[in-house]
């Protein structure tokens, strides 16, 4: 699956897609938001959003704490996802989604959408970004045990991508967090609404203010 250009193998690039390549964060807080309020907590937006990118089974926890997950954890998560999906008509890639996935599959990386997204959800956004032509593989819900900032997710795209060199490119602190957790270097991109200071400190190597500027300088960073 691995491909090779400009004199040798490059390395593949695992992908995170909410809040990456489709804008999703601030409508996935609404419905976290409202999910809580459904069972009796109320959430500052601002702290749900300091959460978004950590996968569902450990978000919860992070808030509200254990006591509260073991009661409630599974219904917050599904009430979330209902919310969620009526707001999803509002999705859109984010600007130069695809141009980026262009310009990877171009330049001979192997290209891997990491998402503990459900099948539904993400297949959706293949849909969205026309992607299922030029990327080489992704993951879904079904593909990990914990997600980020566990390494699960990340460990399970490296995977798919044959197994060799590869660079995450994330939006949020945990997506740097996970890749870091498991071996890999992590490229920052501030569509999600975190800084480059707190990408930086959870890690990145590089940080970019949009994913056209990131494809504009993608050989100086170590995708190559």
């Amino acid at each position: 699956m691995t491909k090779s250009g400009g004199g040798g193998q490059r390395p593949a690039a695992i992908l995170d897609v909410d809040g990456t390549l489709v804008d999703t964060n601030y409508q996935h807080a609404l419905a976290w938001y409202r999910a809580f309020r459904q069972h009796g907590v109320t959430l500052a937006l601002w702290e749900i959003h300091r959460r978004i990118g950590m996968g569902g089974d450990q978000l919860v926890t992070s808030l509200v704490g254990e006591g509260f997950e073991e009661r409630y954890g599974d219904d917050v998560r599904a009430a979330e996802k209902a919310l969620y999906l009526a707001l999803m008509p509002e999705v859109q890639p984010l600007p130069g989604a695809r141009d980026l996935l262009e310009a990877l599959h171009a330049r001979g990386n192997t290209i891997i959408l990491a998402s503990s997204a459900k099948p539904d959800e993400l297949q959706h956004y293949i849909q969205l970004l026309d992607a299922h032509e030029i990327v080489d593989g992704w993951t879904d819900s079904g593909d990990v045990a914990q997600t980020k900032p566990e390494p699960d997710l990340v460990k399970a795209a490296v995977g798919k991508a044959g197994g060799g060199a590869a660079v995450m490119v994330g939006d949020s602190v945990w997506d740097c967090e996970a890749a870091k957790r498991a071996g890999l270097e992590t490229i920052g991109v501030l569509t999600g609404g975190f800084s480059e200071d707190e990408l930086e400190d959870a890690g990145a190597v590089a940080v970019f203010r949009s994913l056209p500027s990131l494809t504009e300088g993608l050989g100086d960073t170590p995708l190559g």
